[in-house]
């Protein structure tokens, strides 16, 4: 419900059965009427749920791999002049995995104990100010030279999250990955293929 002074609510209304069934499973849950007093207490709100969880090595890795590899799709939209491709291929898919390592940077600055938000909007509140300095020149138009600097920047950032991350969790980093997918890029970007 939005209401004209702005204000806006999830409301959720079930039968009562349903409502005993699954009444707790959202921690986030506040309780605002019930006229027939049936329901049970809860404890106070807590996003504690949503908390960045802490990756293993396969999951690091597998982020690691997605993430440089997908990249040369991107490249490939780009020199074919396929600019709705390329552009789908890095917000959708490359920033997810950008995204997901910051989130993981982000849970070693806070010991895991924090939630960075639906679609990252909390970012600006736990990144180091140049850290989401750099995240938002992540961010580009659709001009090709513009859009080149706007990967590479996604390039240099996820290599510095992937390193912190790396080195918290005392997990291996495959420099060798990185190293080719850059050196394809390069190669696409100034017609050297």
């Amino acid at each position: 419900m939005l209401f004209k002074d702005g204000n806006r609510i999830d409301l959720t209304i079930k039968i009562k059965e349903e409502a005993e069934k699954n009444y707790l499973e959202d921690k986030l849950t506040i309780l605002l009427l019930d006229k027939d007093n049936f329901l049970p207490n809860i404890p106070a709100p807590t996003d504690e749920d949503y908390y960045v969880k802490k990756p293993n090595q396969d999951e690091y890795t597998a982020y690691c791999n997605d993430f440089w590899w997908c990249l040369n799709n991107v490249a490939k939209g780009i020199a074919r002049d396929e600019l709705p491709y390329a552009m789908e291929m890095y917000h959708l898919v490359v920033r997810k995995l950008l995204n997901g390592m910051i989130d993981w940077y982000i849970g070693t600055l806070t010991d895991f104990s924090v939630s960075t938000g639906k679609m990252g909007k909390y970012y600006k509140k736990f990144l180091p100010s140049e850290i989401y300095a750099l995240y938002a020149k992540t961010y580009s138009d659709s001009e090709y030279d513009n859009f080149w600097t706007a990967i590479f920047t996604t390039c240099s950032l996820f290599h510095s999250v992937a390193l912190s991350v790396s080195k918290y969790s005392n997990f291996t980093y495959r420099q060798y990955e990185e190293d080719s997918i850059i050196e394809y890029l390069n190669k696409v970007k100034n017609n050297d293929l």
